[in-house]
């Protein structure tokens, strides 16, 4: 079936055009590992049986009954492409703010019935949506104690994606108590950092609190082999074996750091 064909009961026609060609710009169809397409463009029958397909990314957000979610066009192709690989067992998934409950619904689709979906918010009027798509928590994103009982309860953590208060006051707070928690080969994903610039959020284009001077600042810990400089936030830099910055977004891989060795092979 055509991705306009899986949407049309729940989107405006003129509107899958528009986000197919978002989603495919940013992340070609054919590069997409879990499954392929055919000449004529539809999901390919074979893969889709060999992966057990249940729908990309977007497919799951266009067709959310449950609740509200609301997201950017562009990134959903970018969580499929780092979500992606968690979907080959059972992950656990953990996001900060609930909101109107259908992002812990487009989780529970994507992810599949035996994930571990936990979602936290500040709002009691989240405890709503405990236990419809995932388990749901109330308290604040930069009380510590707090985020480690939930990781407890959650046995552990393989995603963080944190989608709370966008303050530049809490994101390292956040960030620094939950990425040691996280299992290796995880992933810790904050978005909307255009927030990073803005006022309101404590963030300015040149402000002292802006998000993404702290990440510069873990880029060079992770490249402390080549300078004398003390490291900044080792909470992070420690065990970050990498970071990807798209508009907005910033991910943060979880893995072993080594000091860097070169070899040199063969014959002149």
């Amino acid at each position: 079936m055509s991705l306009r064909a899986r949407l049309r009961p729940f989107v405006p026609a003129a509107l899958v055009p528009v986000l197919r060609s978002v989603r495919d710009a940013i992340y070609p169809p054919r590069t997409r590992y879990h499954f392929s397409y055919d000449d004529a463009g539809e999901v390919s029958e074979d893969i889709s049986r060999k992966y057990a397909y249940s729908g990309d990314m977007l497919t799951c957000f266009a067709g959310n009954e449950f609740g509200i979610v609301s997201k950017w066009h562009h990134y959903i192709p970018l969580y499929d492409r780092y979500f992606a690989p968690f979907r080959a067992a059972p992950v656990r998934f953990l996001e900060i703010g609930v909101g109107k409950g259908g992002s812990l619904q487009m989780w529970r689709t994507y992810f599949g019935a035996d994930a571990v979906i936990y979602g936290i918010d500040i709002d009691p009027s989240c405890l709503a949506y405990d236990g419809v798509a995932g388990q749901v928590r109330i308290g604040s994103q930069d009380d510590v104690a707090f985020l480690n009982r939930v990781v407890d309860e959650m046995g552990g953590v393989d995603i963080v994606l944190d989608d709370g208060s966008h303050q530049m006051k809490h994101l390292p707070v956040t960030l620094e108590a939950l990425f040691g928690r996280l299992h290796p080969g995880g992933i810790y994903v904050i978005e909307d950092l255009h927030t990073a610039y803005w006022r309101d959020y404590g963030g300015g284009y040149r402000g002292r609190r802006n998000f993404f001077r702290y990440v510069g600042e873990v880029i060079a810990d992770m490249h402390r082999w080549y300078h004398r400089h003390s490291l900044r936030h080792p909470s992070v830099s420690e065990g970050c074996s990498g970071i990807h910055v798209h508009d907005s977004m910033v991910i943060f891989e979880k893995g072993p750091v080594f000091p860097p060795v070169m070899s040199r092979v063969g014959r002149s």
